[in-house]
């Protein structure tokens, strides 16, 4: 298992020469860490397996914040959308930290990272070192996304109904300790990064979807963004919130233990 840093230019583009040839690479992200990889079919059988998840369960993309649009296809929006005031919408969470969004799938993206003609992307926020990873990693590649996926073991494997997201690089290195070719690109500070995102808490981020009802924005999960935050958000570029089923509960976020059984990191929030 290989240890890099995300604030050392070295290591980033190491990270993004692994990532070409191949690996899965652990990076922070945002205020926690996500498991990423090289966008093909094979890729997403190897990280699927890895984590003991169904072989061809759909993948989510990443990007940076630059090529965030175009991973959508906006011409298949409902008539009446204000593309512009969604746009903007999406700008000022993003610049918020990490977050979710749903909508219809650019044509460029492949279907194994599609479903239902819909992509979900997953970006970390505009204030993450992690930027500039997938910039190179994408630049390596020749692409505009990379895979993506939750930094933990799934729910398949360990039979829990819920499997939280790492947010601390020990956590996640223990849980793919069995991997020879695993590496971890870990914040320089884990405290600072959560620091950084006050709204946010260190778990899977919150989801919306946008092409549904025009000027209704849906949170179909409720992660990382307190839907309060995304409703005061949504409300300024004229879209109401509107929460699915599957939000109405918000994730659980993952604690730690010693090893002399002493709880550590708990957060609340």
């Amino acid at each position: 298992m290989r240890h890099l840093r995300i604030d050392r230019p070295g290591d980033r583009a190491e990270a993004a020469r692994r990532i070409a040839a191949g690996a899965m690479i652990a990076t922070a992200f945002g205020n926690f860490y996500a498991l990423v990889a090289e966008p093909s079919p094979d890729s997403l059988r190897r990280v699927n397996h890895a984590k003991g998840r169904p072989a061809d369960q759909v993948g989510s993309v990443t990007t940076t914040p630059e090529r965030l649009s175009l991973m959508f296809d906006w011409q298949r929006l409902p008539p009446g959308a204000d593309t512009a005031a969604l746009h903007a919408l999406m700008a000022e969470l993003t610049a918020l930290g990490p977050i979710g969004f749903r909508g219809p799938a650019a044509g460029t993206l492949p279907p194994h990272l599609t479903q239902a003609a819909t992509s979900q992307v997953v970006v970390p926020g505009t204030r993450c070192p992690s930027n500039a990873f997938f910039a190179e990693a994408m630049d390596e590649l020749g692409t505009d996304h990379l895979y993506i996926t939750s930094a933990n073991r799934s729910r398949h494997l360990t039979g829990r109904d819920e499997e939280p997201a790492h947010w601390t690089a020990v956590g996640i290195a223990a849980d793919f300790a069995h991997l020879d070719d695993f590496t971890v690109l870990a914040h320089a500070d884990e405290q600072a990064a959560r620091a950084l995102h006050p709204r946010h808490l260190p778990m899977s981020v919150t989801l919306a979807s946008f092409h549904g009802a025009p000027g209704v924005l849906t949170v179909e999960r409720h992660g990382s963004l307190h839907v309060d935050d995304v409703r005061d958000i949504a409300a300024r570029h004229g879209h109401t919130v509107e929460l699915a089923a599957s939000a109405r509960h918000r994730l659980p976020l993952r604690t730690y233990v010693h090893p002399t059984g002493r709880g550590c990191g708990r957060i609340t929030g």
